[in-house]
């Protein structure tokens, strides 16, 4: 089940928020709790025992480590490598055999393993919380029913924010339930849905068409409109599903930190990466970067670490060499930027400094977004007109498909660059702030416009539902 669905906006969201609401005390959390695993179970009947068992020993594990403090830093480990074994299994292990698989003479047989979704995003809360546990930042969770919440909670379960248990674990026992958080989980759930079916979606397409001509025959133009559609769908397409999360947590009385804050806007590297998918960049940070010792290191020492880091966060995004360059990419512009060019950089305007900024995130979403890494370095070739052609004529510049795609796609891709930028936002906040009757009309019409497209196209999940 998706949020984008009608079944979810039509029967499933109405029953668990009337339910919710109308069922008193603790028992908030039981309806939540089986209306999770219901929601999880639509898609992935099978692995939900996987998501359950996730629950339980992770439970069980905080438990033992702070009642017996002498086999704490055991139990720690052992639960942290169960934890990364049964995400490795599931999610690496075709990739490692095919990998060994590429060496000559060598044939070693396996099955695609369906990757569960979300497991990603349970996973690391659930290391998250066994280390919080374990350094004494968080108590234990005592109640079964209220930790499973927290690892099984349908509106950031599948594809986040990554949620660290002590940022809610008051909200799990005291959360309030009322009309404001209505008032106020709508719009931005509205928002969310918005950026999802009528701006991702669309813009979505003209990538999957473009990428489809073949990386060879793509005139530099044609490549450059086709990338950038891929950097709006991504954008939309997660942030979308951020708001969605954070709007529904809203509904149900929980206060989720924003995923985003207009990464299309960062003046650096560094500051596109605090701006852009910002639970996954403090999971880093708080529980591989720092414990690697940071920045308190020598030089050679504080490169190693980051070249680390950066290349977990590519391999957690998927099992491929493409994502595992894709964090490596970063990890080089980022150590660049500090010893390096940072300094000149800051001393640049701030419009050239979102432009240079924004080049290398385009050139980084060609790694992210290609089949192989062959396929992205024929797409850069493409981006600067060095196309062959597949029947030897060189597409060049500008062509017949540069037009159609221009001409087609313009008018979305600019609407799109406007909502990428803060002042969208802050104009339609105006617009609530002098009149609620218009602000409340877009969002209607909004909403109808999303009903109208999900009813008219197919099934569309949301991108981060690989990883």
């Amino acid at each position: 089940m998706v949020f984008s669905s009608p079944v979810f906006l039509i029967v499933f969201l109405p029953v668990v928020l009337l339910l919710t609401y109308l069922i008193p005390g603790r028992g908030k959390n039981i309806v939540l709790l089986i209306a999770s695993i219901f929601f999880y179970a639509w898609g992935e009947p099978v692995y939900v025992i996987l998501m359950i068992f996730a629950c339980i020993f992770n439970y069980v594990c905080g438990l033992e480590i702070s009642t017996y403090k002498k086999s704490a830093k055991f139990t720690l480990v052992f639960a942290i490598a169960v934890n990364l074994l049964i995400l490795g299994f599931f999610k690496y292990w075709g990739f490692i055999l095919g990998t060994i698989n590429s060496i000559p003479g060598v044939n070693i047989p396996y099955h695609d393993l369906p990757l569960p979704i979300g497991i990603s995003f349970y996973t690391f809360q659930a290391i998250s919380y066994i280390v919080d546990v374990y350094r004494k930042e968080t108590e234990p969770q005592l109640n079964i029913i209220d930790f499973s919440l927290y690892i099984s909670m349908f509106p950031q379960l599948v594809a986040g924010p990554i949620v660290k248990y002590h940022d809610i674990a008051e909200q799990l026992k005291t959360r309030q339930l009322s009309f404001e958080n209505i008032k106020a989980g709508v719009p931005k759930f509205v928002r969310g849905l918005s950026k999802k079916i009528l701006f991702a979606d669309t813009l979505g397409l003209a990538y999957t068409q473009i990428y489809a001509l073949g990386v060879d025959n793509l005139a530099s133009v044609t490549a450059w409109i086709g990338i950038i559609a891929y950097t709006m769908q991504i954008y939309f397409d997660f942030s979308g599903y951020s708001d969605m999360a954070i709007g529904l947590g809203r509904m149900l009385g929980f206060e989720f930190q924003p995923n985003f804050n207009h990464p299309y806007i960062a003046k650096s590297i560094t500051d596109f990466w605090r701006r852009w998918h910002m639970s996954l960049s403090t999971w880093f940070r708080d529980y591989v970067y720092i414990p690697l010792g940071g920045n308190r290191v020598k030089p050679a020492r504080h490169i190693f670490n980051m070249l680390v880091v950066w290349s977990l966060t590519g391999l957690w995004h998927g099992a491929a060499w493409t994502f595992v360059a894709w964090g490596l990419y970063y990890g080089i512009i980022l150590v660049i930027e500090k010893y390096i060019t940072g300094r000149f950089i800051e001393k640049l305007p701030s419009i050239l400094r979102i432009l240079i900024t924004l080049f290398f995130v385009v050139i980084g979403w060609v790694l992210f977004s290609s089949d192989t890494i062959g396929d992205a370095f024929n797409y850069l070739i493409a981006m600067f007109g060095g196309a062959a052609g597949s029947n030897g004529v060189a597409p060049g510049f500008f062509d017949d498909y540069s037009m159609y795609y221009l001409r087609t796609y313009i008018i979305p891709l600019l609407i799109g660059g406007f909502f990428c930028v803060p002042f969208a936002g802050n104009l339609i906040a105006k617009i609530q702030r002098r009149s609620k009757v218009i602000w409340t009309i877009i969002y209607i019409v909004a909403m109808i416009l999303c009903i109208a497209f999900m009813v008219s196209s197919s099934y569309s999940p949301f991108l981060y539902f690989r990883f």
